[in-house]
């Protein structure tokens, strides 16, 4: 499996679904595909991941989008792609990664407290149907209502 960025302006439309799994918001969507950094985990011709960042400055990415294809869950693969995508940061000076997830999602909040990330804050009502999310998202009878911040120093 190889770790691949794909350049701007490059047919990003086939990534969309994958984006899709990771985010209930549509303009959310629209905004990583034409603002991101777009990094593709494929296995030949197989898609089997995305992840998308966003420079914040000063140092800062942040990890905006993270999805495996449903094919490939479960097997490690997500993981994988982190830490080729850490390694990559490392290597360009990055010193911070933060990332955010619904709280809600209690197996997405485990798997980034695995990779070393800590949590640094809790936005209360940040998946509201103001906010481009549709009323009434719910995780394993959870609401999805909050979004927990989490960051992790690569120095």
């Amino acid at each position: 499996m190889t770790l691949v960025e794909l350049p701007r302006g490059a047919d990003r439309a086939r990534v969309r679904p994958l984006l899709e799994l990771a985010d209930d918001a549509p303009r959310e969507v629209d905004a990583v595909l034409a603002e991101d950094r777009i990094f593709v985990l494929v296995d030949g011709d197989a898609l089997v991941g995305e992840a998308a960042i966003a420079d914040r400055g000063e140092g800062v990415v942040e990890l905006r989008s993270l999805a495996i294809a449903a094919a490939h869950q479960g097997q490690g693969r997500g993981r994988a792609l982190v830490e080729a995508l850490l390694e990559r940061l490392r290597g360009e000076g990055v010193r911070r990664v933060i990332v955010a997830t619904a709280i809600a999602g209690l197996g997405v909040v485990r798997f980034y407290l695995r990779l070393g990330f800590r949590a640094s804050s809790i936005e209360r009502d940040a998946f509201t149907p103001e906010r481009g999310y549709p009323s009434g998202l719910q995780e394993g009878g959870i609401p999805i209502l909050d979004r927990i911040w989490f960051d992790l120093d690569l120095a």
